[in-house]
């Protein structure tokens, strides 16, 4: 799983057929100190939006258990995070 914010949204012409009707959002992680993290692209199945800071997923179990077996894609938003706290003497580690 990974932290991230939704910095965008996807739209494509042609798909596959289990991407009907899916939103496609673009998530960038976060927690990344000094590199620039790549952009992430999940099937949202809770409305995120931009500006969200949002849990993704990766695997076909979460996939199957939050969208469905034939959504063709791993990474799936499985929660809007409302706030989150992080011990500065454990971040280190």
């Amino acid at each position: 799983m990974l932290l991230g914010r939704v910095v965008g949204r996807l739209w494509a012409a042609r798909q596959a057929s289990g991407l009907s009707g899916r939103k496609l959002l673009l998530i960038r992680p976060e927690g990344f100190r000094g590199e620039t993290p790549r952009l992430v692209v999940a099937v949202d199945g809770l409305n995120a939006g931009p500006g969200d800071r949002v849990i993704v997923a990766h695997g076909s179990r979460a996939r199957d258990l939050t969208v469905g077996e034939t959504v063709p894609d791993k990474d799936v938003v499985i929660a809007i995070v409302d706030d989150h706290a992080i011990d500065e003497r454990l971040a280190g580690r």
